[in-house]
């Protein structure tokens, strides 16, 4: 993997190529971003460049260190994955075996810790003192969603590595081209941070039937029938009842739609197979009334995230928005 082949992240790639150029990396590195976004894929680009015997600031693929990366036997890379719900001590005292060893080539061993917001406290110390005074020639990478939660002493001794959340516009392309179904695709991208995340959201059986169930939702909602409870009963009694988060990231999306419709903005919307319906229902109400649902669309998502009763939370939206 290159840097060239990963979308986005363009700022990332130029801080780090530039180092690799000029000859002057850090110690340590924190990549620090969203889930999917495409820290890990950068990292990997970043060793490939780092240990290419023929490029300076991009792997090449060919020569025998990338060969060895490809085939994850590189013996200067060590990858740490949590073990169970944290990275550990005894991890870290692993690596730190490990790295009193000088590199097979004679050059730079490189360590990344996925997730090292993970970390134990006696684990983040431990590390610490391993960054202040490695053994041999290396450099770190910690990937995380939250460097903050990492110890300010670590923080300090990093380089940091921001990643943002990719455009919608920019992901669509290539995951259309990989034949996804288009109407998945459209809400995936808003409600990942990366093509990673939104390949895997559209790959996963209930994400499909959750956008079912929130058109089905929003559809009986704009009747001018009295609410069917039985549709909110089927939803608690479904696999949709453990992603009502994404259900409602979903509704906040099909009512930002009413408002561009509202606005003559068809193009931006998010739900195109229900173009027709949408064009029908956007001027049932004005763009403040929209504002309004959405609020409340927000408000539910916050009291999901604080665990208050989901099927209370879901009754009292439906109740409030009808």
């Amino acid at each position: 993997m290159n840097f060239q082949s990963i979308p986005g992240q363009e700022r990332a790639k130029r801080l780090l190529q530039n180092g690799l150029r000029a000859d002057k990396l850090s110690h340590a590195y924190i990549f620090a971003g969203p889930h999917g976004s495409g820290r890990k894929e950068i990292a990997r680009a970043f060793v490939g460049a780092l240990f290419c015997s023929r490029n300076v600031d991009e792997a090449c693929g060919e020569c025998l260190e990338c060969r060895k990366l490809a085939h994850g036997n590189h013996p200067d890379l060590t990858w740490v994955e949590p073990d169970g719900a944290s990275i550990k001590i005894d991890q870290i005292r692993g690596l730190q075996q490990q790295f009193a060893y000088r590199s097979s080539s004679g050059g730079t061993k490189v360590y990344v810790l996925n997730e090292a917001d993970r970390m134990t406290v006696q684990a983040a110390n431990s590390l610490l003192k391993f960054l202040e005074e490695p053994q041999t020639p290396s450099i770190a990478i910690l990937i995380t969603e939250n460097g903050q939660a990492l110890l300010p002493t670590i923080q300090s001794r990093a380089q940091w590595v921001p990643f943002l959340p990719l455009p919608p516009e920019q992901m669509k392309p290539p995951l259309l081209a990989e034949g996804l179904p288009e109407e998945l695709v459209h809400v995936a991208v808003h409600l990942a941070s990366g093509l990673e995340a939104a390949r895997k959201l559209i790959q996963i059986n209930w994400f499909a039937e959750t956008r079912n169930v929130m058109i089905q939702l929003m559809k009986d909602l704009a009747s001018k029938q009295p609410f069917a409870v039985s549709v909110q009963q089927k939803v608690m009694k479904s696999e949709v009842a453990d992603h009502l988060d994404t259900l409602f990231d979903m509704i906040m999306l099909w009512y930002k739609d009413m408002i561009h419709v509202s606005f003559g903005r068809k193009s931006s919307i998010v739900y195109i197979d229900q173009a027709d319906w949408l064009a029908k229902q956007a001027f049932t109400r004005d763009a403040d009334g929209w504002v309004r649902c959405m609020e409340r669309a927000v408000e539910a998502r916050k009291r999901l995230r604080s665990n208050a009763n989901a099927q209370l939370v879901l009754e009292q939206f439906l109740i409030g928005v009808k």
